[in-house]
């Protein structure tokens, strides 16, 4: 199992890896500013979906970056 500080230091990674520096650290303001309930959100952010149909959905994008880099 990873420690507190490996999972914050993925977490981080991952955010810029994806935003880049700016709308990451942005990412993280909005996080901190606000009261944040993740379980809450997670339960509003696909209310038609589950996990079949994300992970659907996730194979679909994966082929389709695949395809792209190609």
């Amino acid at each position: 199992m990873r420690t507190d500080a490996e999972i914050r230091s993925h977490g981080i990674q991952l955010l810029t890896n994806a935003l880049g520096v700016v709308e990451a650290e942005r990412f993280i303001a909005l996080l901190n500013r606000e009261r944040f309930d993740y379980t809450k959100w997670r339960q509003t952010q696909w209310p038609d979906e589950n996990v079949a149909s994300l992970a659907h959905r996730a194979r679909g994008l994966r082929e389709q970056t695949e395809t792209n880099a190609d």
